[in-house]
């Protein structure tokens, strides 16, 4: 008589990045998905939405939740972006706290740990860029510092730069998400539609070539996104949203110089990511004080709950 075959456990869930601005948890979702889904830059506060991004393997799908960083915000702006990063903790089956290993002891890590104690969440704290220190005995205080603050599931220092210890903090996530069946097809990276993602592709282009308040006060709107078969392309028009004009002349540059390179490096990362050719039209416009406007917050896709 042949024995029946064994049943083999699926798991699902959703995993929230949890951190403070520039933690790496951008960084760190794209690496797991070995593709760039949220958009990362060498500044605080890049990551302004809930991104998911997807990772199915045959016995399991972890649903990432990339979070805004979450610091002590005053304005209507920020307040908004720190609770879509909140709001993540009660609708989500796995917590990772993000913290980087040389800032450690920043404020604003203890105050994301209050916000967990919260919520009755298995929690994984991962140290990020250990790749920063020599001497790894260095982590040894910092873990047990952690321990006192919150009994996390597991400590798993991480390099989500390079790599390092990526695939231990998965295999710990995996160990906590809950029995059940995938709840995307197999071939969903994200739940983002591609025009949102197109859009996030031109601000970080902003974010990396303009500098100090320049990038805070951009928006980034997508007006047309549309398949021009004759020319076998995909054909995007882009508004990009400023605060003042002193910030329109800086983002359009002599002669149209800076604008123009920011659609060059743009286009060929969507262009990547949508595998075909695009052609990229950016347009600048002055919308004043538009993080200050709750209309023009809501607009632009940035709300709060009251």
């Amino acid at each position: 008589m042949d024995k029946e075959p064994k049943k083999t456990t699926h798991k699902s869930g959703y995993v929230a990045l949890l951190g403070a601005p520039n933690a790496g948890k951008s960084t760190l979702m794209n690496h797991l998905l070995k593709e760039k889904i949220s958009i990362t830059a060498p500044r605080p506060q890049t990551t302004r939405n809930r991104i998911l991004g997807i990772l199915t393997r045959p016995d399991f799908q972890a649903i990432f939740v990339d979070t805004p960083g979450i610091h002590p915000a005053r304005d209507r702006f920020n307040k908004a972006l720190v609770e879509t990063a909140l709001s993540a903790l009660s609708e989500v089956d796995v917590i990772c706290l993000l913290i980087e290993a040389q800032a450690a002891s920043r404020n604003v890590n203890r105050m994301i740990v209050e916000e967990i104690h919260k919520v009755d969440t298995p929690a994984i704290l991962t140290i990020n860029k250990i790749d920063l220190v020599r001497n790894k005995q260095e982590l040894l205080p910092i873990i047990e510092k952690y321990k006192e603050y919150l009994e996390f599931q597991a400590v798993v220092p991480v390099s989500a730069l390079l790599g390092d210890g990526v695939d231990e903090l998965l295999n710990e996530i995996v160990n906590f998400l809950p029995e059940g069946p995938s709840y995307y097809p197999e071939d969903y990276l994200t739940d983002q539609p591609e025009r949102f993602l197109a859009a996030e592709l031109v601000r970080e282009k902003i974010f990396r070539l303009t500098h100090q308040e320049v990038p805070y006060a951009v928006a980034v709107t997508v007006e047309k996104f549309s398949e021009d078969a004759e020319r076998n392309r995909i054909e995007i028009e882009a508004t990009v949203h400023v605060e003042r004009d002193s910030q329109k002349a800086i983002i359009i540059g002599k002669q149209g110089q800076m604008l123009k390179e920011i659609g060059k490096q743009a286009r060929k990362d969507i262009e990547a990511l949508l595998g075909c050719h695009v052609y990229l039209g950016l347009f600048v416009k002055v919308q004043k004080n538009w993080r200050k406007n709750p209309r023009a917050l809501a607009e632009l896709g940035y709300r709060r709950k009251s």
